[in-house]
């Protein structure tokens, strides 16, 4: 199965913590224009982004508005994605508990640059397709069904299942991708390299103070670690299902990692001086990207990778080739 090519989006900044957020073409997404075009709906968003889940009841008397209000506005929002809602328990019944999927709604109104096409090609792998394993327990597999197999059993990270993985975690060791070089193919320069991937620490439960050294390895050649803050559990992730448990991991942080001739990036933060050059990208049919707990870390605190179906960004691993 090979990774699934598909149209570079707009890539949203990296290292915003744990802030979720949506970027609307209006022309392709109207339904979430339409759930945004209504004056009570954004006091609606705002309200359940200050002050978390809350019924219908609750948004009624804190916007002071008739409870019938709040429900027919409440189904537009859920229809268009904006909010999502489960049924919990009421006095009589059962009540609709409504919670704010995102803090940030970029609608974009520029033209698509046709030529951003054929000067960027983005892969976009699928969780589970790594191709070689080492892990320590804590460790496992989640698609967005159920848990796969056993957890902490790190021999099952081989099982064939592993492509329908949408979330996976370990403490220690990594897991490597083999990405296409469709530069080479192309017979085109490459100018920078990116890699797109939201993650966090792992600790059992969840702990937003748990440190952990991250690292990333391209072609064998380690470009960089980031120091994840901690291990998020306090709110559900925009994407993550409702199955899984709110102690579990929920979301992480969406880190972009560069490469280009002047060096190693995440975000504006530089992580090294390795470079284009020292990774040999026109000697390989192949890409390899390696993610994982280095054996010299100073925070060993592991690491969750989340894929589509699961955290905050609703993506696998992505990688783009900038062509020169």
């Amino acid at each position: 199965m090979p990774g699934r090519p598909r149209r570079p989006p707009d890539d949203p900044d990296a290292g915003r913590g744990g802030r979720s957020f949506l970027i609307v073409h209006p022309d392709r997404q109207f339904e979430v224009v339409r759930g945004l075009a209504s004056p009570v709906r954004i006091r609606i968003l705002r309200l359940l982004r200050r002050r978390g889940p809350l019924n219908v009841n609750q948004i009624a008397e804190a916007l002071d508005l008739p409870q019938s209000t709040i429900a027919t506005n409440v189904q537009i929002l859920e229809d268009s994605e904006l909010i999502v809602t489960e049924l919990g328990k009421a006095a009589k019944g059962q009540q609709k508990i409504c919670t704010a999927r995102f803090d940030e709604v970029v609608i974009r109104l520029d033209a698509e640059d046709p030529s951003r096409d054929r000067n960027v090609i983005e892969v976009e792998m699928p969780l589970g397709l790594y191709t070689s394993c080492e892990v320590t327990a804590p460790c496992g597999l989640c698609s967005t069904e159920s848990i796969m197999g056993v957890l902490d059993v790190p021999d099952l990270f081989l099982d064939p299942c592993r492509v329908q993985a949408a979330l996976i975690w370990f403490g220690r060791g990594h897991v490597e991708y083999k990405f296409p070089n469709n530069a080479k193919v192309l017979n085109r320069s490459v100018r920078a390299l990116e890699f797109v991937m939201e993650l966090s620490s792992e600790v059992p439960g969840t702990n937003v103070n748990w440190p952990s050294d991250i690292s990333v390895w391209v072609n064998g050649k380690k470009i960089g670690t980031w120091t994840s803050p901690g291990d998020y559990g306090d709110r559900r992730g925009a994407f993550t299902p409702r199955w899984w448990k709110l102690e579990g991991s929920q979301y992480g942080v969406l880190t972009r990692w560069h490469v280009s001739e002047q060096g190693t990036w995440l975000g504006d933060t530089k992580l090294s001086d390795v470079t284009l050059d020292q990774l040999d990208l026109s000697a390989h049919h192949s890409i390899r990207l390696r993610v994982g707990i280095d054996e010299s870390a100073v925070h060993p605190g592991g690491v969750n990778i989340f894929g589509r179906g699961f955290g905050n960004h609703n993506h696998d691993v992505l990688m783009r080739l900038h062509l020169g």
